[in-house]
């Protein structure tokens, strides 16, 4: 066995594989660029080497750098943990034939095959693996690919043949949006992978994503630990991942596996991989692709089976067998993980970057496990994957999971940066989640457009209720003990109050109880109990004696108030300050419809406009790069281009000016035209 390991990642993933490599005695080393000096894996390691300047390009993806840090630090052994050059054929033999170092991964020419979208699916098929309809060729043409499109049936997929983790990839239902489709699946395609080729499939509209793990050792011996469901997805990319599937039958499972296992051997795979496959909705299943390397929901194949996967890849590299055959697989209970990702899911999952200003997990629980990348005081960059943690629940079943997590997620308290716990609370809580009616576009058909909260529910309302009169009485009761106000002009405890809530206002009565209130309004009554103190960003406590978690943050006026997924403003007033709030002036929003600002602080890559241009509602304005991902900024209304403020390529700040439009002429009474 080694004695030391170099961990060529960062973020999570690193902090995860040095939780093993220091259960097995190993010695930890870790990789940093200048933007991760202060991260949570450099602190964690027992070494830590410098690798270069903040962008990937010249640091995580810099394999002379990571070469140099190999030598420098004596490894014995190198994990590529998953993204950056994790599937990439010339590192893996780089660290092989040029440094001391074993490679922790299946060998550079399994990489190399099964990492070209194109090639693997040919020998998937020389393997007897069910294939997508589609065409195993690189497509460059556009009147090709029109061509294909056509023969194929729309809808269709564009996909990088170099590509992964969502990127590289476009849905197409017509000629107009197969052509748009290739020019940014190639762009992204080229930008992320530093290969511009794609292929075309068919698009199948509400599959599911279900993936095998595969470990294989140096022997021969080859088994499946199962089956993983990542059917909810955004933009392709993962949110929530379970094991295993409702959805899967022991017919399916066998028959996926034994595929699996036949394509691993066809290739002649070594370590941990995963078999990926689309299935529609009558349990057929066609390959999509083999990911050779450690998967980011690697986690609930692990609390289903109790097999450590980053352990096995460790001894498989050493020269180790598989210390178990495939009959001694076996799966206990349900297992969930949730990616909870620096992203606002109110402006349609923009990235969100920024310093971490408080940070705190929920409470450690047997079925709970939490690797993360942050800590408190540390920052979200925007050169990197915008997923900062993952968040895993395991319990006898799918229920008990499913809620656990919502709980758990309810608990986390993320601040200084935007951030999707609430929006997957809104997931998992979710009727269709619960009853296993899912798809890879679930979120899409469900959000369509864009979420904005989870919707309250009778019973979240009375929470929510209950917490806003809580928090705001303790305001209020601190206030009163200020020294030197007018007679008369604080109310006391025991008055009527009005509470509003999304708009709704309710007369309450509040009877102070040890540790909380009594409170009666016209359809009952509600009793809740807290050890709450002010300042505290977390509320914790009974609500007619369940258990409750609601992020609280205090406004001007009231609080805001996060639970269950639902984000709602909760005021408490009297009675006679609530009747003349009818009267106070609305505020007026401040956004200006003739300024488009950056909505992140990214890379502007591409400006398709010039002063002067008069658009229309639906075109494309500029394209703004961060965390690795384009996003297209469109028109949301016809204008006149006035000025346009940057060029590309530079850099933008989150809310700097882009482009000016005119503001229209319009007729006074006179008939005089005025701007």
């Amino acid at each position: 066995m080694f004695h030391s390991i170099l961990i060529a990642n960062r973020g999570e993933i690193a902090t995860r594989i040095m939780q093993t490599a220091t259960k097995m005695g190993l010695r930890t080393i870790a990789v940093y660029s200048e933007a991760d000096t202060n991260a949570l894996h450099v602190k964690n390691a027992d070494e830590a080497i410098f690798i270069g300047a903040s962008p990937s390009i010249k640091s995580y993806l810099n394999i002379e750098n990571l070469l140099s840090a190999i030598d420098q630090s004596g490894a014995e052994a190198v994990h590529p943990g998953y993204g950056f050059l994790s599937e990439k054929e010339v590192f893996a033999r780089a660290v092989i034939e040029r440094s001391n170092a074993a490679w922790v991964g299946p060998a550079p020419e399994a990489i190399r095959l099964m990492g070209d979208k194109i090639e693997s699916k040919k020998i998937a098929k020389q393997a007897g693996v069910n294939g997508v309809p589609g065409v195993l060729e690189a497509i460059s043409d556009v009147k090709e690919a029109r061509q294909i499109a056509n023969d194929i049936g729309y809808p269709v997929i564009i996909k990088a043949a170099a590509g992964g983790g969502g990127k590289g990839m476009r849905v197409a239902r017509s000629d107009e949006e197969l052509i748009d489709g290739m020019k940014m699946a190639t762009s992204e395609a080229r930008n992320s992978f530093n290969d511009a080729r794609v292929f075309i499939e068919k698009y199948f509209d509400n599959p599911r994503h279900i993936e095998i793990q595969v470990l294989a050792d140096k022997y021969g011996n080859v088994v499946s630990l199962g089956e993983r469901e990542c059917s909810i997805q955004r933009r392709h990319q993962k949110v929530i991942e379970e094991a295993p599937s409702m959805f899967v039958t022991p017919e399916m499972r066998e028959q996926m596996s034994a595929q699996a296992i036949s394509l691993a051997k066809q290739v002649g795979y070594v370590s941990a991989g995963t078999v990926e496959f689309i299935v529609d909705q009558d349990g057929n299943f066609y390959f999509l692709e083999m990911n050779t390397r450690l998967q980011v929901e690697h986690r609930v194949t692990e609390l289903v089976t109790g097999i450590d996967l980053v352990e096995q890849m460790i001894r498989i590299a050493a020269g180790e067998k598989l210390p178990f055959t495939q009959d001694d697989i076996t799966t206990n209970g349900w297992a969930f993980e949730s990616r909870i990702y620096a992203e606002d899911p109110k402006r349609g999952f923009l990235p969100s970057t920024g310093r971490i200003v408080k940070y705190q997990e929920p409470e450690a629980k047997a079925g709970t496990l939490i690797d993360t990348s942050i800590y408190e005081g540390g920052e979200v960059s925007m050169f990197y994957d915008p997923m900062i943690a993952k968040y895993c629940t395991h319990a006898p079943t799918r229920e008990q999971a499913a809620t656990m997590m919502v709980d758990g997620l309810g608990d986390f308290v993320i601040q200084g940066i935007a951030h999707n716990a609430g929006f997957m609370q809104a997931v998992l809580s979710h009727e269709r989640f619960r009853q296993g009616d899912i798809s890879t576009n679930f979120i899409e058909q469900e959000w369509p457009a864009g979420f904005s909260g989870a919707e309250l529910s009778t019973e979240a309302q009375k929470v929510c209720m209950a917490v806003g009169v809580f928090c705001s009485l303790r305001d209020i009761e601190r206030d009163s003990l200020i020294t030197g106000q007018l007679p008369g002009r604080t109310p006391p405890i025991g008055a009527r109050w009005v509470i509003t809530l999304a708009g709704n206002s309710v007369s309450v009565y509040a009877r102070k109880k040890e540790y909380g209130y009594d409170i009666s309004y016209d359809d009952g009554m509600i009793v809740i109990r807290s050890s709450w103190k002010l300042g505290r960003k977390l509320f914790q406590g009974t609500v007619n004696g369940k258990p409750v978690s609601v992020r609280v943050t205090p406004l001007a006026e009231g609080y805001q108030l996060n639970y269950a997924g639902a984000e709602v403003q909760a005021n408490l007033r009297t009675l006679r300050v609530a009747e003349l709030g009818q009267y106070m002036p609305v505020r007026e929003s401040n956004v200006s419809q003739f300024e488009i600002t950056a909505p992140i602080a990214g890379l502007i890559s591409a400006v398709h406009v010039n002063k002067g241009d008069v658009i229309r509602a639906g075109q494309q304005l500029f394209v703004i790069e961060a965390m690795k991902m384009e996003n297209i900024i469109y028109a949301d209304h016809d204008a006149k281009v006035k000025d346009v403020h940057v060029t590309a390529p530079s850099s933008v700040t989150s809310g700097q000016l882009v482009i000016e439009f005119e503001e229209p002429e319009t007729e006074s009474k006179d008939g005089k035209k005025a701007a």
